[in-house]
């Protein structure tokens, strides 16, 4: 089926990180890349073809591969650590624990083909809990971008921060939500539409979702707010406290699991600051199947139109 004639342009957030890294690498010598047989899925060829001294692939071997980096890291040089964020999270939960956030070693996690965009290969291949893995642990920042924009500067913030962190990006390709030139900030939230009825929350491949649902929203009548939050830890408490008390009631929506992630995380915030109706989006604590990350997205109830019903049942509650 051909898209429709004014569908945006897609893109996929890993090219806006290896584009980046590459560059920063050309400025700083000490930058390296650490990988589990992953340069393909990583889009780490280009770095390859100019720094291949500094490529460091370990094989499938996560755990070895955290231990590396923290090695390097400890040596001097700046490691950003390319596996397939499953595996990245999963397999390594206890060397990020240890050798990373514990230690506060300046390395950068990279989670790639995030969510449910490896959606073919079945739920070994989900990443729908590494929110909850990793935001719970201290001196580890945890960023999902919005966009190629988005990526490409929080790739850029992360190579100037002296520290952990995780970046979580997807392969699903994503329009341009945020202008040219962006600044990321951490711990600040992106306000893309003013609103006073209910406030609509997501990160990553949601965002544009949610955009989409606003606008279905406005064709209802009904003004929401919306905000990305790609920094899910530290999570931006006054932007959450201020949607909360100016509209009343709060969506969020997130290619995870709804226990631990985005929507845990804000609900954390609005109970201790401002109660408010709030209903969470997400895989509902359950494996998800396989399928297309678009299919499970939808099956899941984050269509633009899903969305938007959501949020037109929750005003009710106000």
């Amino acid at each position: 089926m051909n898209a429709p004639i004014n569908a945006p342009k897609l893109y996929d957030c890993r090219d806006a990180f290896a584009s980046t890294l590459e560059r920063l690498a050309a400025e700083n010598e000490t930058i390296v890349a650490v990988c589990n047989d992953s340069v393909g899925s990583s889009k780490l060829g280009g770095f390859k073809a100019k720094f291949a001294e500094r490529l460091v692939n370990v094989g499938i071997a996560e755990q070895n591969m955290v231990g590396v980096a923290a090695g390097l890291a400890n040596g001097g040089r700046l490691p950003f650590v390319c596996a397939a964020a499953p595996f990245l999270t999963g397999r390594s939960l206890e060397q990020i624990k240890a050798d990373i956030s514990y230690s506060n070693a300046n390395v950068k996690l990279v989670g790639i083909s995030s969510g449910m965009a490896y959606g073919e290969l079945g739920p070994t291949h989900h990443s729908i809990e590494d929110f909850a893995w990793t935001r719970v642990l201290p001196n580890l920042p945890v960023i999902a971008p919005c966009d190629r924009i988005e990526t490409a500067a929080a790739v850029e913030w992360a190579a100037a921060y002296n520290g952990p962190c995780f970046l979580r990006l997807s392969r699903v390709g994503v329009p341009d939500l945020l202008p040219e030139g962006h600044k990321f900030e951490l711990g600040k939230a992106n306000l893309l539409r003013q609103g006073s009825d209910v406030t609509l929350i997501a990160n990553g491949t949601l965002t544009h979702r949610i955009l989409k649902a606003a606008e279905i929203l406005a064709e209802r009548g009904i003004n929401a707010r919306v905000l990305n939050l790609a920094t899910v830890r530290p999570i931006d408490e006054d932007a959450i406290i201020a949607a909360a008390k100016e509209t009343g009631a709060i969506v969020t929506a997130e290619e995870h699991s709804i226990f631990g992630g985005l929507g845990s995380a804000i609900a954390e915030v609005v109970v201790d600051n401002a109660p408010v109706p709030m209903k969470r989006l997400g895989v509902p604590g359950v494996y998800a199947p396989t399928g297309s990350a678009e299919f499970l997205l939808d099956e899941f109830g984050m269509a633009p139109s899903a969305i938007a019903d959501a949020a037109q049942s929750l005003i009710r509650r106000k």
